[in-house]
């Protein structure tokens, strides 16, 4: 889904003329999201993969942030990220379930995402973000399935994939809010709830463990350059 996309950059490392790893920068939006980065098993630990942040972390500079997202077991990638310049914003969990609760309260709604939302929905993020994250929603990738939820008429969450964390963020208004796409996204779809949690978000949190969610591993958000605090119940890609 990224080789051969013009609004993703990407590097291969190799040695003796063979791949033995790969490195992704999604440039698209004016936030970098980068990854995923892989090394061949057998080469792992041998500073192929620092080579190949800093081959996107240069093509990145001119942006006003770059993020990424990493398993916080990965002691390894904890250090490099942090030694090449990244900082810790936000713990995560990766959160997967079908919710206890059925259907939404009378005031709401939530259906997918129509043509005509796109720039409502954008329009949103950057009330939550701080910045837009466009191409996500002009052009989704193929597995998406973006969603929305109204109040009384008034779109005030979306999410892009609720069922596919690696590609699906989130925003919305306020936590209610978000309780209801999400609750209306499982009463609607058959595939399971499947996104990424910022844990400081604690009565979000309370309220996915009484729904029936369970934490499937944690992760941690980190950035490089600009970082502006969500303003309002968000949840990141594995991008950011």
């Amino acid at each position: 889904m990224v080789i051969g996309s013009p609004g993703i950059f990407g590097v291969i490392a190799e040695q003796d003329g063979r791949v033995v790893g790969s490195n992704f920068l999604f440039e698209a939006d004016p936030i970098r999201g980068i990854g995923p980065i892989t090394v061949e098993p057998g080469n792992q630990g041998s500073g192929i993969g620092r080579r190949l942040m800093e081959a996107v972390i240069q093509r990145g500079r001119p942006a006003v942030s770059m993020r990424l997202v990493q398993d916080a077991f990965n002691s390894r990638s904890l250090s490099l990220y942090t030694s090449l310049g990244f900082d810790v914003k936000e713990p995560l969990a990766l959160m997967q379930g079908r919710p206890k609760t059925s259907g939404v309260r009378d005031e709401y709604d939530a259906r997918p995402m129509k043509a005509e939302d796109v720039d409502i929905c954008i329009e949103l993020c950057g009330q939550v973000y701080g910045f837009e994250r466009g191409s996500e929603l002009r052009k989704p990738v193929p597995i998406s399935q973006p969603w929305v939820a109204l109040r009384d008429g008034k779109i005030t969450a979306y999410a892009t994939a609720p069922h596919f964390w690696a590609f699906g963020h989130g925003v919305a208004e306020t936590e209610e809010d978000m309780r209801n796409l999400l609750l209306g996204f499982a009463a609607q779809r058959p595939e399971p709830l499947w996104f990424l949690l910022p844990t400081r978000q604690s009565e979000f949190f309370r309220w996915c463990l009484r729904e029936g969610l369970q934490v499937i591993k944690p992760m941690t958000l980190m950035a490089m350059g600009g970082y502006q605090e969500p303003r309002g119940c968000w949840f990141p890609s594995v991008l950011y």
